[in-house]
């Protein structure tokens, strides 16, 4: 799936430096402790630690706590998709198209080529 979306983004109108991947949610905490990150795209569904707890972790971090998120997810439970969406995050089922993906990123960041 990261393939997938790093082939999507690069298709897309959108302006961006550098893409950094992880396996799951410790590994995403990891990546941002290393890196400067702009925008968040993760899955509910990750191993070693899911996305809902990573994120509750960005929330609670001082410096990470502002980063724009999309969630991207075979989520199908209309009242948690409600609750990301009342918490500010972008949501995006899988499979998703180009546009769709661009339209999320685009509301949350007002980023575009």
């Amino acid at each position: 799936m990261r393939v997938v979306i790093r082939q999507t983004l690069d298709r897309s109108k959108l302006d961006y430096d550098e893409i950094f991947e992880a396996e799951n949610g410790k590994e995403g905490l990891e990546v941002l402790d290393n890196h400067k990150v702009d925008l968040l795209l993760v899955d509910i569904y990750m191993p070693v630690m899911d996305g809902m707890e990573m994120l509750d972790h960005v929330r609670d971090h001082p410096d990470h706590h502002d980063i724009p998120v999309v969630i991207i997810s075979t989520e199908n439970d209309e009242k948690r998709i409600d609750a990301i969406v009342r918490r500010g995050m972008g949501f995006v089922h899988k499979p998703f198209t180009r546009d769709l993906l661009e339209d999320r990123i685009v509301k949350l960041t007002g980023d575009e080529k």
